[in-house]
């Protein structure tokens, strides 16, 4: 399944908010340096979904803010 996420890095507070199907947006208060904000999109991910990180992909938009996720929900 690919899910759509825009994404605010370094804010105050982490939250995830569902806008529709495979839409959401996300806060998260890590600095988009060096990747550090898709990792933890990536670990907000996985607690929101129940599944382990490994089973999660970022597939389009490593530098913006509008990103594609790819999610693995079965083996």
């Amino acid at each position: 399944m690919l899910i759509k996420v825009k994404v605010f890095p370094n804010s105050k507070k982490q939250e995830i908010i569902k806008k529709v199907e495979n839409s959401f947006e996300m806060k998260v208060k890590a600095k988009p340096i060096k990747g550090q904000a898709n990792r933890e999109v990536k670990k907000v991910l996985s607690l929101y979904f129940k599944i382990p990180e490994s089973r999660i992909r970022l597939v389009k938009g490593f530098k913006q803010r509008n990103k594609i996720f790819e999610i693995l929900l079965t083996s």
